[in-house]
């Protein structure tokens, strides 16, 4: 009985590269769709529709630099994206025209679900009880600010506009209730 051992690093990827796929297609895959399998593992849909396509000289993993429109778990890119140094991995599947219809169109469903944040909110209460001391304010908050990023899809609310979201300041409920008996906890 022979034995089979497996020596090296062990991947995930599913598929072909970018090289061998824009390879094989008529105008090197310029307006079709790739799935990185990797991706295929979120809840909303995630492709590359290819833009451009250059090979690179003097690549003997054959690498090639696509330009491509990016849709990352349903949310599309502003500006199309370089694939350059993860080209080479066999990680893309493309697919069929009939399949592009039906990954594509989750861009014309799309709405923007903005949620809208509360832009300010409560102190931690011992920070709270000194500022109060401090300034003998009792309606004293503290201002909110979102870190801008392109995938997240919040927004601080406008004056007079009404919040989606308000965030608490509580200890929530302790894994330990016995530590917590007999305090006045609101």
């Amino acid at each position: 009985m022979s034995v089979i051992k497996y020596i090296g690093r062990t991947t995930d990827f599913k598929g072909n590269s970018l090289w061998e796929i824009c390879g094989n297609l008529k105008n090197l895959g310029v307006g079709r769709v790739v799935v990185r399998s990797r991706f295929e593992r979120y809840p909303e849909k995630s492709f590359f529709r290819i833009l451009q396509v250059e090979t690179l000289p003097n690549q003997e993993n054959r690498k090639i630099k696509v330009v491509a429109e990016k849709v990352f778990r349903g949310k599309k890119y502003a500006n199309p994206v370089v694939i350059e140094s993860a080209s080479y991995k066999t990680d893309y599947r493309l697919l069929s025209k009939k399949e592009e219809n039906d990954y594509c169109q989750i861009l014309c469903d799309q709405k923007d679900n903005v949620k809208i944040i509360e832009p300010e909110m409560e102190f931690p209460p011992l920070l709270k009880e000194f500022l109060i001391k401090e300034t003998g304010n009792k309606d004293i908050k503290m201002k909110v600010h979102l870190k801008k990023g392109h995938n997240k899809n919040h927004r601080l609310a406008l004056e007079g506009e009404k919040a989606d979201i308000k965030i608490p300041i509580d200890i929530g409920k302790p894994i330990s209730p016995s530590l917590y008996e007999g305090l006045n906890m609101s």
